[in-house]
């Protein structure tokens, strides 16, 4: 059976890099994704980042869902605390809107150098990410806001436009166990960083799952997923030099390309995939590091979609 037929995929587009990406490629990459059969395109958010150069994501996945007609468009993760919450709910619902009600919004608390390069106080960031979310709901969802809370507060606001979808999808990205249970109260899917081991998605799945079906909810109907780095080619030590190569100069985490990456030959590549769904993914986002396209159509091989 091939892969395809068991889980969704999703693909990377290009947009995070230590060498400068060629917009033909973002274009390429996108439509042919679509052709495919890929279920989405997805972004992640970097904004003061010295080893890569990164788009911002609302801008570029705006083009990209310019230049498709029927691909989902999504961000794993947008940094909340780093943005005003009613600006993140107008400029996706907006996505939405444009897309023609294919937006996905990934979010997260961030890391310690999001606090410190938007001077953002951390104290409190579990309680204003919680009201950040509840707030863009509430934009999303109804006419007029009232909300009154401890970091923020709205009185009788209208925006406009809402999204398309109802709901417009709210996943989460995070690893710590308490912030996985968080997710299946407040999201709508989850998807493990592309920094995060293998081995740490495996054991992040069952907490899911769990607690997942103590709020009554089908583990089975929640996108559970993984941003997955990797590089493919018949010769598996060119694969894995040239994912080294990100996992070295972008992550500063050369481990990660064995424990976090995929790398090697097409068959050596499923393989690996075949485990990463056995461990309860139903949901993967492939993400080369480079040669965009090639890789791109590789992978397709690799999962049946091509």
């Amino acid at each position: 059976m091939a892969l395809k037929d068991e889980i969704a995929f999703g693909m990377s587009l290009p947009h995070r890099s230590p060498d400068p990406i060629d917009m033909a490629a973002v274009k390429t990459v996108a439509q042919r994704a679509e052709a495919l059969g890929f279920r989405d395109l997805w972004v992640t958010e970097n904004t003061l980042n010295e080893e890569s150069m990164c788009f911002d994501p609302v801008v570029v996945l705006t083009y990209a869902a310019a230049v498709t007609t029927k691909i989902r468009v999504g961000a794993s993760v947008v940094v909340l605390a780093v943005h005003h919450p009613a600006m993140v709910a107008h400029q996706w619902a907006t996505l939405d809107y444009v897309s023609g009600g294919r937006a996905i919004l990934g979010v997260g608390l961030g890391r310690g150098h999001h606090y410190r390069q938007f001077e953002v106080p951390e104290e409190g960031r579990v309680a204003r990410f919680r009201e950040e979310v509840a707030l863009i709901r509430a934009l999303w969802n109804e006419e007029r806001v009232t909300f009154r809370g401890k970091f923020y507060n709205l009185e009788n606001e209208v925006m406009s436009p809402r999204p398309v979808q109802k709901p417009l999808p709210l996943w989460m990205g995070v690893g710590h166990p308490n912030a996985i249970k968080r997710t299946a109260e407040l999201a709508d899917g989850w998807m493990g960083s592309g920094g995060s081991s293998i081995a740490e998605f495996g054991r992040s799945v069952p907490i899911l799952k769990e607690a997942l079906a103590a709020r009554g909810r089908a583990p089975e109907n929640f996108p559970i997923s993984k941003r997955i780095f990797m590089m493919v080619d018949e010769n598996p030590a060119t694969a894995r030099r040239l994912l080294d190569r990100w996992f070295t100069e972008v992550y500063h985490n050369p481990p990660g390309t064995d424990f976090s990456g995929i790398h090697g030959t097409p068959e050596q590549v499923r393989e690996r995939l075949e485990e990463v769904v056995a461990m309860g993914a139903n949901h993967l986002m492939l993400n080369p590091v480079s040669n965009y396209v090639e890789q791109m159509d590789a992978l397709a091989e690799v999962v049946g979609l091509k």
